[in-house]
């Protein structure tokens, strides 16, 4: 009797050791599997860190050979970006630059740059029309938008371009005036700054003007629907 018992206790003796070492051995298991993540995840960040780092390089590289491509905001307003100008010229400018993209994509390339110096009557070569949009190509397209055809204007008015520069010819022979009181002739830092500043405040006189004609307009119908009243009012009495 003694002997079933102490057979029974060495048999559960033997199988709770069995199951801790089942235990263990998931445990153990367990610990490899995480580890084993551990060092994916780190192999992956660490991958992650190098792309992003070589990408990095590559860019000062592209920046540094000039052939990097800009990083622009998405939003473009000419009129808070280019401030020497009046409203009244940047619509003249756009005007302009709608009247020669042919086909209304909203850029001007090397054909319809070609007819619009020949109706203005420069006409280029081929090679001299490239070097007009290389100029002020910033993304690199071969082509120009809004924002470059207005740079055009904005290095003219600067003296930024040479004086052989089909770009200045193309700025003095349009109908445009660029000989503003913007940045051209300043002959430093301050009297740019000052001189930026009185643009602005011209800018805003000009928003300004606009606002109190529209209200003029507005106060000019609200009395012709009074009077348009009182002479209805006084038929049918």
């Amino acid at each position: 009797m003694a002997s079933e018992e102490l057979a029974q206790k060495l048999q559960r003796r033997l199988q709770l050791e069995e199951s801790g070492a089942a235990a263990e051995g998931e445990v153990e298991a367990v610990k490899g599997a995480v580890a084993a993540e551990e060092v994916e995840e780190r192999s992956c960040l660490t991958a992650s860190a190098g792309a992003e780092l070589s990408a990095k390089l590559c860019r000062r590289q592209d920046i540094n050979e000039g052939a990097a491509q800009p990083r622009r905001a998405a939003v473009f307003n000419p009129y808070t970006e280019f401030k020497e100008f009046s409203r009244r010229q940047i619509k003249d400018m756009e005007r302009m630059f709608r009247l020669y993209d042919s086909g209304r994509d909203g850029y001007i390339d090397l054909m319809e740059l070609k007819l619009m110096m020949e109706k203005l009557g420069a006409p280029q070569t081929h090679l001299g029309l490239k070097n007009m949009i290389k100029e002020v190509d910033e993304d690199f397209d071969g082509k120009l938008s809004f924002r470059e055809f207005l740079l055009i204007f904005h290095k003219a008015a600067a003296g930024e371009l040479e004086e052989d520069s089909g770009l200045l010819t193309l700025a003095k022979l349009s109908e445009i005036d660029v000989s503003i009181e913007g940045v051209k002739g300043a002959k430093n830092f301050f009297e740019a700054k000052a001189q930026a500043l009185s643009s602005a405040s011209k800018f805003e006189a000009e928003i300004k003007a606009e606002q109190d004609e529209r209200k003029r307009e507005e106060e000019e119908r609200k009395h012709r629907r009074a009077a348009f009243r009182e002479l209805k009012s006084a038929f049918t009495q």
